[in-house]
């Protein structure tokens, strides 16, 4: 949820923008903490900045980004921590934007009222600042100089590659600053090597017998129509795609959960921004699975630079006995495996996943990290205690949900 500060200034600002006047430049947090809008970066410098990140992230690009921020359920009017060469300002035209992170606050984050600000969610888990490859030191730098300088004590990174050139800049610079980093939790979600050879991959995750049985069920499904597997990438045949796609989501489990993407007009409208704009950069590609002239499941997959994102999966429940979920994705790996640009495909699912870790074997080490900005600072370890206090708290939570479920059935 925005925190009444927040909803306060953008208001404001819809009714300046309305009546022709200037927004404001600045997002107030309760906390002694003003933000930058994440809208006003300029889109060609992140493009650019996108383009030389030390480590990919496909959730932070920016038609992807923008699109949440512009109207997503609860992720709108996020703030940004930027890093430009030469310069703090984008104003100076020789200055290069070397260092992104969407951001928010704790207490928008998560109501604990404590000076720190948290990435912000991509509606992807993955929230890997971009870097630039060549200077990367530099803008993890000037990135915790404008945090502290805005008031903060720590940034919260959500969902990170733990192991990642990323997260390695960001340790090397707290260490010549005799800081480091505070691992929050981790969890290992299942990823693709996509440089192997997908059938003998298949063969070694799935075995003999698991395949011979898929085989059976891809026949059986065949008997309502021939099975193929169709790739939209241009603009035009994503947004036909994205269609199929918020159907079948729409038909099953997520809607009954009131989960599913077309039951909120902001995550519809987002869905469809994000996923055109990113294919006019060839960086989405909505994958289906026919059998004939029905659509039996669909896919949304994201790429920057060498790496695939798995978005999200949505299957016709009719066909359920036929897996089809499966079936989608032992044709996506070998998509993605006969693709030479590819090396890696992150499923960005949870940890317990279980469709896509019997089949993708290949494991990503994710967490949430405190990075403090000051040494030896004790609000740090305030708020390092805050966040251990409530994940027991949500794991408790969690845990009584399952148990209710399962009571359930």
């Amino acid at each position: 949820m925005v925190d009444i500060a927040d909803t306060a200034v953008v208001r404001r600002a819809s009714i300046n923008d309305a009546a022709g006047k200037r927004a404001p430049t600045t997002l107030a947090s309760p906390y002694g903490i003003a933000f930058s809008p994440l809208a006003d970066i300029p889109e060609d410098p992140w493009h650019t900045l996108a383009e030389r990140a030390v480590e990919p992230n496909g959730y932070y690009l920016p038609a992807w980004e923008l699109a949440v921020n512009a109207c997503a359920r609860g992720r709108t009017g996020v703030s940004a921590l930027s890093a430009w060469s030469g310069t703090s300002s984008p104003q100076d035209g020789a200055a290069r934007l070397i260092g992104l992170l969407p951001v928010i606050s704790m207490w928008r984050d998560c109501k604990i009222p404590l000076p720190a600000l948290v990435s912000a969610s991509p509606y992807g888990t993955l929230c890997t600042p971009l870097l630039d490859r060549d200077v990367a030191g530099d803008a993890v730098g000037r990135l915790l100089e404008q945090a502290r300088a805005k008031g903060a004590h720590a940034v919260i990174l959500r969902d990170v590659s733990i192991n990642g050139a990323a997260m390695k800049a960001f340790r090397e610079v707290l260490g010549l600053r005799g800081m480091r980093p505070r691992l929050l939790q981790s969890h290992f979600r299942a990823c693709l090597d996509a440089r192997r050879d997908a059938d003998e991959l298949l063969r070694d995750a799935l075995g003999g017998k698991k395949l011979k049985e898929l085989r059976r069920q891809r026949n059986r499904l065949a008997e309502h129509g021939a099975v193929r597997f169709d790739v939209a990438r241009t603009p035009d045949a994503v947004a036909a795609g994205i269609e199929i796609f918020l159907a079948l989501e729409a038909s099953g489990w997520k809607a009954k959960r009131g989960t599913a993407l077309r039951q909120d007009e902001g995550d519809a409208g987002f869905i469809r921004r994000a996923a055109k704009g990113l294919a006019e950069t060839g960086q989405c590609e909505i994958v289906t699975l026919h059998a004939g002239d029905t659509p039996v499941a669909a896919a949304i997959v994201l790429r920057h630079q060498d790496r695939a994102f798995y978005f999200k999966l949505g299957i016709d429940e009719r066909f359920a006995k036929f897996s089809p979920g499966v079936q989608l994705t032992l044709d996506l790996t070998r998509h993605l495996c006969a693709d030479a640009v590819l090396a890696t495909a992150d499923s960005t699912a949870s940890a317990d996943h279980p469709m896509i870790n019997p089949i993708w074997r290949g494991r990503l080490k994710i967490g949430d990290v405190l990075i403090p900005l000051r040494p030896n600072d004790p609000v740090v370890s305030l708020i390092h205690a805050a966040m251990a206090a409530r994940r027991l708290v949500l794991d408790f939570a969690r845990n009584v949900v399952h148990l209710v479920r399962r009571n359930s059935h």
